[in-house]
């Protein structure tokens, strides 16, 4: 089984280079961030053609979340459990079932600023994750998690050290979800230094590797104990239009208990 997230930067501005890229690839279950559009603007013919399902969450030009499958689509779930009060009712969680496995496409708040409403608003959200997730199940929660979980995940720890994406309290939350049985799979299998998602859109961000690694695949140890191959596409990040994250994929053999 192949999964991919992808935080998209609106889906009507790339929609060619995602379903280009999905027909190479072909993805079982691709996971998409930011699609920047509702329900009714989501582009969902583009991947019925391909074979999938698709199911989208979108309430506005901003956030939006998305889940393409083509291993079915079951038990679909928006957002949170209970009541979605503002600002918990933004589209940034979407859960299905696909082929027995929970998955959880997320876009977590950016934070803005430490000293920010939605710098809380962030911590919160994260706790309120951990609350929605079981990885007792098979489990793969993934997406823009808006957090760089470690120094080694950021290409200047220095220049990041008083802001959002690496303060204590925000990799405290990533690490808390570690702590409650799920996996960092992408560090798993690729240890060393310069693994990154995201580049920003200013001259030589990219071509110079200075990134951030804020795209994370966190899985229950059933599926994490089968994974046997977990890439970041970095050419999607070139060319014309880029976003500025690209598809991080998960191939792993679990065939269910």
């Amino acid at each position: 089984m192949r999964i991919t997230t992808w935080n998209v930067n609106s889906i009507r501005t790339r929609i060619d280079r995602v379903t280009d890229w999905l027909a190479t690839n072909g993805p079982d279950v691709l996971l998409l961030q930011e699609t920047k559009c509702t329900n009714d603007d989501f582009p969902s013919e583009s991947f019925t053609d391909l074979g999938y399902e698709v199911v989208h969450h979108g309430r506005d030009h901003w956030n939006g979340v998305a889940i393409i499958s083509k291993v079915g689509l079951e038990n679909v779930r928006q957002g949170f459990p209970g009541r979605q009060r503002a600002p918990f009712d933004e589209a940034r969680l979407i859960s299905a079932t696909c082929a027995g496995v929970d998955v959880h496409s997320l876009y977590a708040p950016n934070g803005r600023e430490l000293d920010d409403p939605h710098y809380l608003f962030k911590l919160v959200w994260l706790e309120r994750l951990r609350g929605a997730l079981d990885p007792s199940m098979p489990t793969v929660a993934a997406g823009d998690f808006n957090v760089a979980p470690t120094d080694l995940d950021i290409y200047d720890p220095k220049r990041w050290k008083r802001r959002t994406h690496a303060s204590l309290q925000e990799r405290e939350a990533i690490q808390s979800l570690l702590d409650c049985g799920l996996r960092d799979v992408t560090r798993e299998h690729h240890p060393g230094p310069d693994v990154y998602t995201w580049w920003g859109y200013r001259p030589g961000m990219f071509e110079s590797n200075r990134g951030l690694r804020i795209d994370l695949a966190l899985c229950s140890s059933d599926i994490s104990d089968s994974v046997t191959n977990v890439s970041i596409d970095r050419a999607e990040r070139a060319g014309s239009r880029p976003s500025d994250h690209t598809p991080v994929t998960v191939d792993f053999s679990w065939h269910g208990k």
